[in-house]
């Protein structure tokens, strides 16, 4: 429960941080997107963000992996009746959404990690064998 409840307390994933020289490196992120391989994060044209681990898209929400939510979710946009910008960047606080990204990464990757522990522990007979608890 610590684990999502403090996600913002996580450790970052070590990503290799690829940058652009042919562009003013900058923070503000526009529309990430996963390459083809899903292996690096485009941040935006100054930043891609390499080495994500396969393993981090098994962790899902719904449908789609916590990572893929963000990515989703942390974009700029614009409501096309009202003309409102949504913005997810922070101005007093520029790094956060790439900071973000690796703690997602990380707890995502720890949750994996304790998935598979606990299916190494417990079998499926173990809660098949016990009887059901009574309430009343």
């Amino acid at each position: 429960m610590e684990l999502y409840l403090c996600y913002e307390k996580a450790k970052e994933y070590p990503l290799q941080w690829v940058e652009n020289q042919d562009m003013p490196f900058s923070w503000r992120v526009k529309n990430m997107r996963l390459t083809p391989d899903r292996n690096a994060l485009v941040v935006n044209q100054s930043l891609t963000l390499s080495g994500i681990p396969p393993e981090c898209f098994a962790y899902r929400l719904g449908n789609r992996s916590a990572l893929e939510w963000v990515i989703d979710q942390y974009q700029v946009s614009e409501d096309k009746r009202s003309g409102i910008v949504s913005d997810p960047n922070n101005p007093d606080d520029e790094e956060y959404i790439v900071r973000l990204v690796g703690k997602v990464i990380m707890v995502s990757m720890e949750t994996v990690r304790l998935v598979n522990e606990l299916a190494q522990a417990v079998a499926q007979a173990d809660w098949i064998s016990q009887p059901p608890v009574q309430t009343r």
